[in-house]
């Protein structure tokens, strides 16, 4: 029993740390007060740099840093712990999820990031450990889908960036090796030999341009043009390598959630897969805080809505009308071109898929079955509004 608590135990501090874990209130404040920890820890470790605000405020830049990493501790600790209740380290022992947690570039950095406090301690207190602890930046990282996005694309297209690489330091060889050939007795000092050289090729085909050292020679001019309009080409070519996965990846990521949320949707439950990626193109995620309008009486109708996470209320002159997931709303004013006939507004925090008049019409003519059941959940709810009004009539 108490192997079984431990657990369950295990498991709640997972989700309270992972971000993504839970939607859960104790999960949603343990991330944003680590965010917000991570960002006044590292601001603070870059104003100590300051002298004149160390000599003023060291002693609280101390503390802070002490009660950070006291927090910071806290936290690595917890996530070693917790680590079995990782997806991917799930089906290991124990022992193993942990180390293999340990060794995990997010804990490294956790790691780095405590590591320099607890050196000083034993009087190793060296200047690039200033450096290690502003690693804690990067803790965000964790915290933010598109630096996780960002890292996976960076990563997908490693093959090519190291190809990129390899040309890059192709070129700089070549153009190194041309500029010590045209130049070494001209400029001894500064093209005596290749590795000199390439100094001025690294920062001409980086298109940085220090101007520390130039070519003087015609010749030596011709080729350091010649360098200078490679390097525009060859920087812009891991851009676009990069900006192309990212794109790639944040498409994927959008299709992957919009694909998990319509799957909540009972309506869609009937359609293939290839029906799902049509609508999922014409689906706009959209999320509404509790209290907040959504549908304004009188307007006109320019998309239905389908809940996937939350509830909404609908209020009709005869009575509240509460929704939850999977259920839909606003197709009846399209059907009929009319308009809005009533307010909707979030009951709780919800997370709507908006799909347009055209679409929602489109659609429905590939779709005859679709169509049915709409109308027929259109017929049920004139029916159960004019019960409702019905009985308010007797009522008064």
């Amino acid at each position: 029993m108490s192997r079984l608590k431990n657990r369950h135990l295990r498991h709640q501090v997972y989700l309270w740390l992972e971000p993504g874990g839970a939607g859960v209130s104790v999960a949603d404040w343990s991330h944003s007060a680590l965010v917000l920890l991570i960002v006044i820890s590292v601001v603070v470790g870059v104003i100590d740099t300051v002298p004149s605000l160390h000599s003023q405020y060291g002693l609280e830049f101390h503390l802070f840093e002490f009660l950070s990493v006291i927090i910071f501790s806290l936290e690595y600790a917890l996530r070693i712990w917790s680590a079995p209740e990782h997806g991917l380290h799930s089906h290991l022992h124990p022992h193993l999820a942990r180390m293999k947690f340990i060794f995990s570039g997010y804990a490294i950095i956790d790691l780095m990031a405590i590591l320099p406090f607890y050196l000083a301690l034993f009087g190793l207190d060296f200047p690039f450990l200033i450096s290690l602890r502003l690693l804690r930046f990067f803790k965000l990282g964790r915290y933010s889908p598109a630096m996780v996005s960002l890292t996976n694309a960076i990563y997908a297209e490693r093959r090519a960036l190291l190809g990129s690489l390899i040309i890059f330091l192709g070129i700089v060889l070549l153009m190194a090796s041309g500029m010590y050939a045209l130049e070494r007795n001209v400029q001894p000092d500064k093209m005596g030999s290749i590795p000199l050289a390439m100094w001025w090729a690294v920062i001409t085909i980086t298109t940085v341009g220090y101007g520390d050292v130039t070519p003087v020679t015609p010749l030596g001019q011709l080729l350091g043009g010649v360098t200078a309009v490679i390097g525009l080409i060859m920087s812009a070519l891991p851009v676009v390598i990069v900006a192309t996965a990212f794109e790639r990846e944040i498409r994927e990521r959008d299709f992957l959630i919009s694909w998990h949320m319509i799957a909540h949707v009972p309506l869609f439950a009937q359609l293939d897969a290839r029906s799902l990626s049509d609508i999922i193109n014409c689906l706009k995620s959209q999320t509404y805080e509790p209290g907040e309008l959504i549908v304004r009486k009188g307007d006109e109708a320019l998309a239905m809505f389908f809940i996937a996470k939350g509830s909404v209320e609908i209020e009709l002159p005869s009575q509240r009308i509460i929704m939850g997931e999977g259920q839909f709303f606003g197709e009846m004013a399209i059907l009929e071109h009319t308009e809005r006939s009533a307010n909707v507004r979030a009951k709780e925090k919800a997370q709507l898929l908006s799909l347009s008049a055209s679409d929602f019409n489109h659609l429905l003519e590939k779709n005859p079955d679709m169509q049915a059941i709409i109308r027929e959940v259109m017929e049920e709810r004139k029916q159960s509004n004019i019960l409702a009004s019905n009985a308010k009539a007797n009522v008064h």
